[in-house]
């Protein structure tokens, strides 16, 4: 049996079996384009999965023999193979034909893509957690008994996931505290989630004070990584931070990696740095491609919002990107199926990021859905009252009238600078400042 990454590269014959429905292998060719791989052939198959290949008996001699003809490097199939399949078929094909099922895929392809510590972690923690009972089904008992005190395949495996988590604990509680102080600081956090290719990359741009779709390259330098945009699989594996005014309001923009269909959900949580993401979100972009035929729609829109779902606590906004690629009478189709499956209070906003169309009812959508306070209070007009608003106007949305010697202001922004807000303008009232009175409206 096949151990370890397989080496992306070579040519593969995709093998896939649907219940009923018509075939369609474009999502998993583009997979194993990414990862690499020229697809040479397909052979599918429709009815009932097979307990010991996945396919049919007859059918899977046939994909050897395909194999065999095409010279095939290796064989992807378009699903999960349990050990006992994944075993059964490799024994049916070519000497030096690898095989890879859909989930071991999808790691390869994430693997090639970590760029930074944690990323590489957390693909490492995903294939381990993917390769681990399958280690346990087919190591043998006895020799587990035997190794129990001196180690095994299986231990050493698991004591590297309980590792693994300790490190990963350790990134997710300084990712948190960041995230903490930066809501301390004023901001509003923002994530994009989404189907792969679903064109959040281009959304971050287009959203971003410091990015423009034509220009890929970060300005602020206190914030991470490098937005890219292009049209291929997983181009974002890691979290990518950027800065965006909305409403007069500073928010934080975090681009996440994109999911995937018919993926296991401990698979998807061992991504954890994009999971806490958009749990801590204030406001989560649930990005779909409103380009595809509606049932491509329904199910990765369902895979996106069964994520999210279970993640976001903030509000959820579905976003139908690439809506410019659609007529009227399809985009309106395609809003219905996506609210049908949304269990947000939130409608769908049609959007193009690449265009432009749209992007202005996003932001106006995402800037009402922000948590807000208003406060109203009059402050002497002096040194001090000016360099409280000096601070205000960097964290809050302000309109300040003076009258005389007096200002009055009116703030909106997070309860926190709210608050904080509060307390200064209460100083300034006290014995010894000269404020008059203020207001708030929760």
């Amino acid at each position: 049996m096949q151990a370890g990454r397989t080496p992306s590269g070579g040519r593969a014959v995709v093998a896939a079996r649907y219940d009923g429905t018509e075939p369609n292998t474009d999502e998993i060719r583009a997979l194993a384009g990414t990862a690499g791989y020229d697809v040479v052939e397909r052979v599918t198959q429709r009815g009932r999965e097979d307990g010991t290949y996945g396919l049919g008996r007859g059918k899977a001699e046939e994909l050897a023999d395909v194999a065999a003809d095409f010279d095939a490097t290796v064989v992807v199939f378009d699903g999960g193979l349990t050990p006992g399949q994944y075993g059964s078929l490799v024994e049916l094909l070519p000497d030096g034909v690898a095989l890879l099922d859909r989930y071991r895929l999808v790691l390869d392809v994430f693997a090639e893509g970590a760029g930074s510590r944690v990323a590489a972690l957390q693909v490492e923690r995903a294939t381990l957690a993917y390769e681990l009972p399958r280690l346990r089904q087919t190591a043998e008992e006895s020799l587990l008994n035997r190794a129990t005190e001196k180690g095994s395949p299986v231990l050493d495996l698991e004591r590297r996931i309980d590792a693994i988590d300790r490190e990963l604990d350790d990134v997710r509680d300084a990712a948190a505290e960041r995230r903490a102080e930066r809501r301390d600081e004023g901001f509003d956090l923002v994530a994009l989630a989404g189907y792969t290719n679903a064109g959040k990359s281009t959304l971050l741009h287009r959203l971003a004070d410091d990015l423009s779709v034509a220009d890929h390259e970060p300005t602020h330098a206190d914030l991470d990584g490098t937005a890219e945009v292009a049209d291929r699989l997983f181009e974002t594996l890691e979290t990518t931070t950027r800065r965006a005014t909305l409403r007069g309001r500073r928010t934080l923009l975090a681009d996440t990696v994109g999911l995937v269909d018919d993926l296991p959900h401990d698979l998807v949580r061992s991504f954890s740095g994009t999971l806490g993401e958009i749990g801590d979100a204030d406001a989560v972009l649930a990005v779909v491609d409103a380009s595809v035929d509606p049932e491509a729609l329904r199910r990765r829109a369902s895979v996106a919002m069964d994520v999210v779902d279970d993640e976001a606590e903030g509000t959820v906004i579905p976003v139908l990107n690439k809506a410019d690629r659609v007529d009227d009478e399809a985009l309106a189709e395609r809003r219905e199926l996506v609210r049908e499956l949304a269990t947000t209070v939130h409608g769908p906003v049609a959007a193009s990021a690449l265009g432009g169309e749209g992007v202005d009812d996003l932001r106006a959508a995402v800037a009402d859905s922000l948590p807000t306070e208003r406060i109203e209070f009059v402050l002497p007009n002096d040194g001090r009252t000016q360099s409280l608003l000096s601070d205000l106007y960097e964290r809050g949305d302000v309109e300040a009238t003076y009258e005389g010697e007096t200002v009055r202001v009116e703030l909106a922004g997070r309860p926190s600078v709210v608050e904080e807000a509060k307390r200064r303008a209460e100083e300034l009232a006290a014995p010894g400042g000269s404020g008059e009175s203020w207001e708030q409206d929760r």
